[in-house]
């Protein structure tokens, strides 16, 4: 089952996919971008309310919907999100401003040269434009509270390690092509580690559990380099 191909306001349709016999998947087509990510929180957020839905799950360009069949038939729940997606607004989350410091380079962040050498600025200049820019948190996946951003200036990409580490220590700051992240628990990775941050990106017994949630905008901010 998928819908057509037509756009409102510039994004377009979501696609609707059955996974299994409780969960629709409502999925839009590539390249994310901010406005399709902001139409899929607000539809997150709207279809929260309606009886007979579960969680709502967001995604890189897509939503998951869980439903109780006997609550809610699939037709019904279609039909909602098709006669709500025209009608949501791209701005209806407002995410924080949440500064994160960073103590780069040095046993921190180990990669920050093979970084400037693959964009060729030196590492400080790496930092400094890696603190001018704003992110904002796309959607939080992987680990509990491993946020993925976009907002990466264009010109710091950079691929991922050929060899992937077998313990990132927690709250590494890293780059992973196109996307800068914070791996909040010991982990397997392969993103370029740039340095590390105090704060705690994961706490089960917090409330809510996730210093970052999805919209929020994050600035990074230099508490030290080593280059």
């Amino acid at each position: 089952m998928t819908t057509g191909r037509r756009e409102v306001n510039d994004v377009p349709l979501p696609r609707l996919h059955l996974l299994g016999d409780a969960a629709l998947l409502c999925d839009l087509p590539a390249p994310a971008t901010l406005a399709q990510q902001q139409r899929i929180w607000a539809l997150a957020e709207h279809a929260r309310e309606w009886p007979g839905v579960g969680e709502t799950l967001p995604g890189m360009n897509n939503l998951t919907l869980t439903f109780d069949p006997t609550a809610i038939d699939l037709d019904t729940l279609t039909a909602r999100v098709l006669e709500a997606w025209p009608k949501l607004s791209a701005g209806a989350v407002e995410g924080r401003l949440v500064e994160i410091p960073v103590a780069y380079g040095g046993e921190h962040g180990p990669d920050l040269a093979d970084v400037a050498a693959h964009t060729g600025f030196t590492p400080a200049e790496v930092v400094r434009r890696h603190t001018a820019a704003e992110y904002v948190v796309y959607l939080l996946g992987f680990l509990p509270g491993f946020s993925f951003m976009g907002g990466l200036p264009p010109e710091l990409a950079t691929p991922r390690r050929a060899e992937p580490r077998l313990a990132v220590p927690a709250r590494s700051v890293g780059i992973g092509g196109e996307q800068t992240g914070i791996y909040p628990l010991v982990s397997p990775g392969g993103w370029q580690l740039i340095g590390r941050t105090p704060l705690e990106m994961f706490d089960p017994g917090a409330e809510p559990p996730t210093l970052l949630r999805p919209g929020d905008r994050v600035r990074f901010v230099a508490e030290s380099v080593q280059t």
